[in-house]
């Protein structure tokens, strides 16, 4: 089902993109940098409608999703949420009323100032996310068809990219 779904989301006109004429190839930047991340960026579009695909599953909108993932790290302020999700305080309240409507999470008030709205998955919210981690967390076909030694490597180039950021 989600592969229909998949094929479905994907953006039309995509088929004239390739890996090769994408962002940096498009302008005829041949720099490593700018391939690597031009093909990081290829894969995270190419593969943007698997993500949709399952939210989909579960009737959930991108936004939804993003939430739920988020908000297994334990109880955020709607404010927080806004900021990481990028979207007005006013999104976050439709955000949160429609998962709040499904018995996905509950808003209460901070105990330090009784204004601050917490949000919390509720149980069978924190089943859901638990579903939609298990099913994220399965590489796409181009990661997996990969052999294990190529799979550390990338993970280990990635994993030292995003650890030069923090310092």
């Amino acid at each position: 089902m989600t592969e229909a779904i998949e094929q479905e989301l994907k953006p039309q006109g995509a088929e004239r993109f390739s890996p090769d004429n994408w962002l940096a190839g498009e302008i005829g930047r041949t720099d490593p940098g700018s391939e690597a991340w031009s093909l990081i960026h290829w894969m995270m579009v190419d593969n943007k409608s698997r993500f949709l695909a399952i939210g989909h599953e579960f009737d959930l909108a991108p936004q939804q999703t993003i939430a739920l993932r988020i908000l297994g790290g334990g109880p955020r302020k709607m404010g927080e949420l806004a900021k990481i999700l990028a979207c007005d305080s006013s999104n976050v309240t439709g955000i949160t009323d429609r998962l709040e409507e499904r018995g996905l999470v509950s808003r209460t008030s901070a105990e330090s100032d009784r204004r601050v709205k917490l949000l919390v998955l509720t149980e069978e919210g924190e089943q859901l996310r638990e579903e939609i981690t298990e099913r994220l967390a399965e590489p796409p076909a181009s990661i997996a068809s990969l052999d294990e030694s190529d799979q550390a490597t990338l993970r280990d180039i990635l994993r030292r990219a995003i650890d030069s950021q923090a310092d």
